[in-house]
């Protein structure tokens, strides 16, 4: 692959994972989804569990959770008129091994440009 596909490449795949990095940029909402991963689908947390364990108030973390899940990092099970909150990292697993092997790609040219 040339330079410039490479760098087009590369850039891309920064855009695509855009919102995820965002979302992981606050160390609260790394807090949140560190909580969600010890769950599963068919388990989940709820906004008042998810509260006690990272020590802050559930309308900090509905906020937080909005936008985990605007990103795809977090899912939600809807059970009645209960919300059960669960780490959803295989969404965007794709994601980032494109942006890694875009990586390697253009290191790989810049290693055979010199």
């Amino acid at each position: 692959m040339s330079m410039k596909k490479s760098v087009t490449a590369l850039k891309n795949s920064f855009t695509d994972c855009q919102e995820m990095f965002e979302a992981l940029g606050d160390v609260n909402r790394q807090n949140i989804l560190l909580v969600l991963c010890d769950t599963t689908c068919s388990t989940g947390l709820r906004v008042g569990a998810i509260t006690a364990a990272v020590n802050l108030s559930r309308p900090a973390v509905s906020h937080h959770l909005k936008i985990l899940r605007a990103a795809k990092l977090v899912s939600v099970r809807h059970e009645g008129a209960m919300n059960f909150y669960y780490a959803d990292i295989q969404t965007n697993f794709d994601k980032l091994q494109t942006l890694l092997t875009n990586l390697a790609t253009l290191k790989e040219n810049t290693i055979h440009h010199d």
